[in-house]
């Protein structure tokens, strides 16, 4: 027998929601019935055009009243305004996106007993190929996201925070490849060879990582880079020079933003 799929409200139709909704649409299966909320009215034009299923509110409220699943979507920085003026149910299921902000603050904010979780998808659940964390464990909230690529469920907030401070490499991963693009054109090489030929061989590279989970990432290094070799050589002058201090620095103080909340 087959059970009818939650209704899903997104308050905020930024980057992230639109990104969500794009992979939920985009399945073979049917898409279940989506409401968003009408700020960011571009993105929620574009978003209802995408597909019948998906319908925007008149405001934040009737997305609230009208969903079994709840995502609050919002910007860190307004989120205290809008959330407080919601209306919640009690036991309802509520899936924060606002990273920075943790789980005491928000149940203060909503002011009565709800289901929440709190999760951090990536972009590229749009291609259903994203990783999102989520915490606590929760079944609904895990099977949601691993249909729109991998869930990671955590056990402890430590874990979560960890986590959320990896997932802001994004940006420091397309300004290395840009740094290298530069530095390769300087050097002669075409900008659209450059980057065509670094974008495959670190998709190839992290493929060999997907592939091998059990596998040290040491001894990928050290199979990867032939004794007295150019690659071994690079990562020596790199840790040399201070990159992997640097890299930690900014793990580190980014976590500790996470923390502090």
């Amino acid at each position: 027998m087959a059970f009818p799929k939650p209704r899903l409200g997104f308050i905020g139709t930024g980057t992230i929601t639109e990104a969500i909704v794009t992979g939920l649409v985009s399945g073979e299966e049917p898409a279940p019935e989506i409401i968003v909320s009408p700020r960011s009215a571009k993105t929620a034009a574009h978003l209802a055009a995408l597909s019948s299923q998906v319908t925007v509110a008149a405001d934040n409220q009737h997305v609230l009243d009208a969903a079994d699943m709840l995502f609050l979507a919002v910007r860190p920085d307004v989120a205290e305004e809008v959330v407080r003026a919601l209306r919640f149910r009690p036991g309802q299921q509520v899936v924060s996106l606002i990273a920075t902000i943790d789980h005491a603050t928000l149940r203060e904010m909503i002011g009565v007993p709800v289901n929440l979780v709190r999760a951090v998808p990536l972009p590229f659940v749009a291609s259903r190929s994203g990783v999102t964390t989520i915490f606590p464990p929760d079944p609904d909230v895990e099977a949601f996201f691993s249909s729109l690529g991998t869930a990671v469920a955590c056990k402890t907030i430590e874990e979560f925070d960890v986590l959320a401070a990896a997932s802001a490499l994004m940006g420091s991963y397309f300004g290395i490849m840009d740094h290298v693009v530069g530095w390769m054109q300087s050097n002669g090489l075409p900008q659209e060879s450059a980057r065509k030929y670094l974008a495959q061989h670190f998709l190839s590279l992290s493929t060999v990582a997907f592939r091998n989970p059990l596998t040290p990432l040491v001894d990928l290094r050290h199979e990867y880079s032939t004794k007295g070799g150019l690659n071994e050589q690079m990562f020596a002058q790199f840790q040399d020079s201070g990159g992997l201090d640097a890299l930690s620095c900014a793990l580190d103080v980014v976590l500790a933003r996470i923390q502090a909340r």
